[in-house]
């Protein structure tokens, strides 16, 4: 039997896939979970054991969520990257974390395919071909769910006359968690007028009364919460933690596609926005005019290529370089205060602070010129445009 490696969650399209590629097409399937954050382990026994119930010959997991974090979400931290000044690009960076990570077990395997479960009308389907197709190219690609043009009502017709029941209420939203932020997609995301309704979004409401927090950053990475220092990953989730609690991060993105039609997925993101928001902030304190002008040239330039799933160009290494560079005294506390639905932020503090190095207090006394300067200054400034307006 020819071997075929699977990138497996354990939802309806990849749980659909298992059965077609093994009882339809009679090949061994070894299905790999990418954990980039968002199952716990409970969560992941779970799949392991629904993906050996479906009939795989071997399923692992891959624990990755802190090479992802150091591969590809720090430099969106670095960028303050924000798909349409809205979306972290939560999925986006998640994909093409995974399918390296799959592409690489695959060429392990001595794989004869590899397979997805992406539709034919969304951005996945052209992350994971990429990569495969660079990584992987004497292995063809199976994707059974574009290429079958299948609605979920259908996927869970066939997993039925197979023996695997799955409920409706469970797969009405597809729901994917990982580190940087949870997509949801359904029926009211693919109209343009329809909200997503409350018991969609994964995450509850549970906290009412505001509270204040401190953001600990160092060299630009998020690396504390109250005073208790530790390694970003941990920093990331326990921000979302307390502040997803709040309902916060919650909205709709609506972008152009990779294939290029308009789409508009939902997502929760309490600790992504507030990171970028407050680091942000704190770069507005520390770094000089330029270097914010061209870090958001970039930052903007970097995201849309990680979506397009252009992550493996060259320029992003160089841009990646650039970025980092620019993190050297982005080091200070950014305090927040967290209510229902939104969060603001209150302030920072940093030895690096660029408004108490000056002489001077902007619009009150100034120590470093006198008012004569300033006229002198004015003068050269307006010369040009004196010229130009003569002429």
């Amino acid at each position: 039997m020819k071997k075929c490696v699977l990138a497996f969650s354990g939802g309806l399209d990849t749980s659909y896939c298992v059965k077609y590629l093994k009882d339809e097409l009679g090949l061994e399937v070894f299905s790999v979970l990418v954990n980039v954050g968002g199952f716990s382990q409970e969560e992941l026994a779970e799949a392991e054991e629904k993906a050996y119930a479906l009939g795989v010959k071997k399923h692992i997991t891959i624990e990755s969520t802190k090479d992802y974090y150091q591969n590809i979400v720090r430099y969106l931290l670095f960028g303050n990257v924000l798909k349409n000044g809205t979306y972290p690009l939560s999925v986006s960076a998640e994909r093409i974390h995974q399918a390296l990570a799959i592409s690489e077990y695959a060429n392990q395997m001595d794989a004869d395919f590899i397979a997805h479960g992406s539709t034919g009308a969304g951005n996945d389907q052209v992350r994971f071909d990429l990569i495969f197709q660079l990584h992987n190219p004497g292995i063809s690609v199976l994707t059974p769910i574009r290429d079958q043009k299948l609605s979920r009502e259908k996927e869970i017709e066939y997993l039925s006359k197979k023996g695997v029941e799955i409920s409706w209420e469970k797969a009405k939203y597809s729901v994917n968690k990982g580190l940087w932020g949870t997509s949801v997609g359904g029926s009211e995301t693919l109209t343009s007028n329809k909200p997503l309704p409350e018991e969609a979004w994964p995450t509850k409401l549970t906290q009412s009364q505001s509270e204040d927090v401190t953001l600990h950053f160092h060299k630009g990475e998020l690396t504390g919460i109250d005073g208790a220092e530790g390694d970003p990953v941990s920093a990331i989730q326990q921000l979302q933690e307390r502040a997803g609690a709040y309902g916060i991060g919650r909205d709709v993105h609506v972008g152009d596609t990779i294939i290029g039609i308009k789409g508009r997925v939902g997502f929760e993101a309490a600790s992504p926005l507030i990171a970028i928001k407050a680091h942000h902030l704190l770069e507005k304190h520390v770094l000089a005019k330029w270097q914010q002008y061209w870090k958001q040239q970039l930052g903007e330039w970097y995201g849309m290529m990680l979506h397009e799933g252009q992550y493996l160009d060259p320029v992003m290494r160089n841009i990646e370089s650039f970025l980092e560079s620019t993190q050297e005294k982005v080091s200070g506390k950014v305090f927040v205060r967290l209510f229902p639905y939104r969060f603001e932020l209150l302030g920072i503090e940093s030895k690096f602070d660029l408004m108490q190095a000056q002489e001077s207090q902007y619009g009150e006394m100034n120590e470093g010129w006198t008012g004569e300067d300033v006229k002198g200054f004015t003068r050269i400034l307006a010369n040009s445009m004196k010229q130009i307006n003569k002429s």
